[in-house]
């Protein structure tokens, strides 16, 4: 029998138990913010009815889809003729599921299935895997986690402003201190498509500038000329691209540049709004910083958008989002405006790990092992052992009887920092031998004060 080489599929991986301990650190962080400003937790299935996905991300999104096979026969409703006719004509008849893209789309079926029992404004938070058939390179798997949250049923300004407040307190909890929060609005730059004389066209202007970080302003000003602006458009647009200064200068500048522009000035008074909230919650707007050619190609936002980039790492931008007037349109409930944003959870570990900033703590989930000579030692450990976790101490006995230089090699690989060695003095006197991994102290204690001694470190 030949002997199978074991493989994961190409665009996954596993995350082992180090990784586990760091991303989890992210993920309670990112959940106890999510949580301190009432937003509730929503899972939904892998995956989706394929007519639900199709048709929601654009052709390309389309081509990106993972679809499962129909189970039993999947070949049974396919005839010979339908073969000839190609791939897209056979797709429906053997599969009717697929693996979800992003966690948006299922959200909003959710919330249109759900609807009568919702309580809106509805605020929720969602972090799981998605799959996209991808082509797999450095950052970019086909799967991977989204981590969501969402408030629908309102165009109240405040939740803009507790998305800088969720971001911000993140960040802080996270250690992370050379951050922007760029944040825009999509009516400003409908604003100035129409004051450069080409009304309409915000869609091919966002697809263009969105690109400036990446190639610059010399080759944007050629794709803007490639998508029809006529040059002196593109030469109105030079001072904005340029714009300097705080956040209320250039609102003030935008203000003159926008006046024949009565969308663009309701985008510049929605930002000026969530500014004054901030003010209002007694917060600055350290970190914010309002970036007139931010504009996320998603062509859904209707209102603000924010993008966060950690400064001097290698990595792009970690989070993002923005306000949607038609999230459930598509599936007949209409009018239900909300702002979300997401996480990128993979980004963030990498920048964390990047900047050396995951806690040591945090990462051996065992705070002590008991160690022991002989049987009769081992069963007296086990008492001990019970008597540390009833303590609320994360603690586990060496399971075999064993040479003592084995048991703290265990104990030193697992990055275990106290272990409680059991012999027949500790058992005559009614203790434990407690030593420090770290320092290589050991000293004799009852198991109350080992107990406190651990608690303490």
């Amino acid at each position: 029998m030949s002997i199978q080489k074991p493989s994961l599929p190409k665009g996954t991986r596993d995350f082992g138990p180090a990784q586990m301990a760091r991303r989890n650190y992210i993920l309670d962080t990112i959940k106890a913010t999510f949580r301190l400003y009432g937003y509730q937790q929503l899972e939904t299935p892998s995956m989706e009815n394929l007519s639900v996905l199709t048709g929601k991300y654009g052709d390309e999104g389309d081509q990106l889809l993972f679809k499962i096979l129909n189970s039993g026969d999947f070949l049974k409703k396919v005839k010979e003729e339908d073969l000839g006719k190609g791939a897209a004509h056979v797709l429906p008849r053997v599969a009717e599921k697929g693996l979800r893209y992003d966690l948006t789309v299922p959200f909003a079926r959710y919330v249109v299935m759900n609807r009568n029992d919702i309580t809106f404004p509805f605020k929720r938070y969602q972090i799981q895997p998605v799959w996209r058939a991808d082509r797999p390179q450095k950052g970019r798997y086909r799967e991977f986690y989204q981590c969501d949250a969402d408030v629908v049923g309102t165009d109240s300004l405040i939740c803009e402003t507790e998305i800088l407040l969720m971001i911000r307190r993140v960040f802080a909890a996270l250690d992370l201190k050379d951050y922007d929060i760029k944040i825009n609005n999509r009516k400003i730059l409908t604003g100035i498509s129409s004051v450069i004389g080409e009304p309409g066209k915000e869609g091919e202007l966002c697809v263009a500038i969105d690109k400036l970080d990446k190639i610059g302003w010399e080759k944007v000003q050629e794709e803007l000329s490639q998508r029809g602006f006529e040059g002196e458009a593109i030469q109105k647009l030079t001072p904005i691209i340029d714009l300097k200064g705080s956040n209320n200068e250039k609102l003030a500048y935008l203000k003159e540049f926008l006046a024949d522009s009565e969308e663009g000035l309701k985008g510049v008074s929605e930002l000026e709004e969530v500014f004054t909230l901030l003010a209002e919650f007694g917060e600055n707007q350290d970190h914010v910083d309002f970036d007139v050619v931010l504009a996320r190609g998603l062509s859904y936002y209707t209102g603000a958008i924010f993008e966060v980039k950690v400064n001097h790492v290698s990595i792009g931008s970690v989070s993002g989002g923005g306000r949607y007037d038609n999230l459930t349109g598509v599936f007949g409930l209409e009018g239900v405006s909300g702002v979300g944003f997401s996480f990128g959870v993979d980004r963030i570990y990498d920048v964390l790990d990047e900047l050396g900033l995951f806690p040591a703590d945090d990462m051996h989930s065992t705070s002590v092992m008991i160690g022991y000579f002989d049987e009769k030692g081992r069963d007296y450990g086990l008492k001990v052992l019970n008597s540390l976790r009833k303590a609320g101490l994360s603690a586990e006995i060496y399971p075999d009887l064993s040479k003592v230089k084995k048991q703290f090699n265990y104990a030193d690989k697992k990055q275990i920092p106290y272990v409680m060695m059991i012999g027949d003095n500790e058992i005559a006197e009614h203790k434990v031998a407690l030593k420090n991994l770290k320092t290589g102290e050991q000293e004799m204690h009852t198991l109350e004060e080992a107990i406190g001694i651990i608690k303490a470190s």
